[in-house]
């Protein structure tokens, strides 16, 4: 059995020394889109990638590692990496994966904690984009590509921890209440955004994406936006009756500055009737 770690500085070296594993929905689509390499787009393998934050920490971590002499701009965004690194390449250096899946296939409840912060970090991410682009944010990407790798750490931990996340998984359970920084401290010592913010500054990962991750700068509106959409995916995770969700539409709306009827018709909560119905004026007494 794996003796883990204990403090931040020697979990960072731990998971430095890993291959992060990838989905197998990931490395399927991308052995596909391989064979068609000659007729495959840079939108279209930014795609595939950024469907799974697992695979764009990689390749983003990747781009880090091999930045020319001459390139003095951080890459921020997984269709600036796969540009600068040309399809071919591409194609040469992701080609073998370790697959998460197979790794946790022994644990299938962490597999299913896996999965439930990746579809969770899909869903901020969607939000993030979308946002971004109503609010006419000059680069969108960065801001849901943030949003995607939010709770890496998290991932990271199901991943090759499978013991420790269940255990703050299930002392969450028994006190609901409890905030998900103090089940961590309580577990391993830390929280898991001191672990994330020292394996992106081990990894060299862009100080951009590190700032719009970090919910301290909140009052910035791209990394409020980012926190936003992370808070709302996290608490509408399990339905849409979480009691923090009022105050995660009210806080959006301003951000949108729409109202949050309209808010509630681009999530799909309310149809274009219902909205319309509701900000119809009232019918003059007959």
């Amino acid at each position: 059995m794996t003796t883990l770690p204990s403090g931040i500085a020697p979990w960072t070296e731990f998971l430095s020394a890993k291959e992060v594993p990838v989905l197998r929905q990931t490395a399927h689509a991308i052995a596909q889109a391989r064979e068609r390499a000659d007729r495959i787009n840079i939108r279209e393998i930014a795609d595939i990638v950024l469907h799974d934050p697992l695979m764009t920490v990689r390749l983003l971590r990747f781009s880090a590692r091999n930045r020319g002499r001459r390139q003095l701009q951080d890459i921020s965004t997984v269709e600036h990496a796969v540009m600068m690194l040309g399809v071919e390449p591409f194609f040469h250096h992701f080609s073998q994966f370790d697959i998460a899946e197979e790794r946790l296939a022994q644990h299938p409840k962490a597999l299913l904690g896996l999965l439930h912060v990746i579809r969770r970090a899909q869903r901020a991410a969607r939000y993030a984009s979308d946002w971004a682009m109503w609010r006419c944010d000059l680069n969108s990407e960065e801001v849901a590509v943030a949003a995607l790798l939010h709770d890496l750490a998290e991932m990271l931990l199901w991943c090759f921890a499978p013991q420790r996340a269940m255990e703050i998984a299930e002392l969450r359970k028994a006190h609901p209440a409890m905030r998900s920084a103090d089940a961590q401290e309580s577990v391993l010592r830390f929280s898991l955004n001191g672990l994330q913010e020292s394996l992106c500054r081990t990894w060299e990962l862009p100080e951009l994406l590190l700032n719009l991750m970090d919910d301290a700068h909140s009052e910035r509106p791209r990394v409020k936006n980012v926190k936003l959409a992370v808070d709302l995916a996290r608490h509408s995770s399990q339905g849409w009756d979480d009691p923090a969700l009022p105050d995660d539409f009210r806080a959006i709306a301003r951000l949108m500055n729409i109202d949050e009827e309209t808010l509630k018709l681009r999530l799909g909560l309310k149809s274009a009737g219902e909205v319309a119905a509701s900000q119809a004026p009232p019918s003059p007494p007959g």
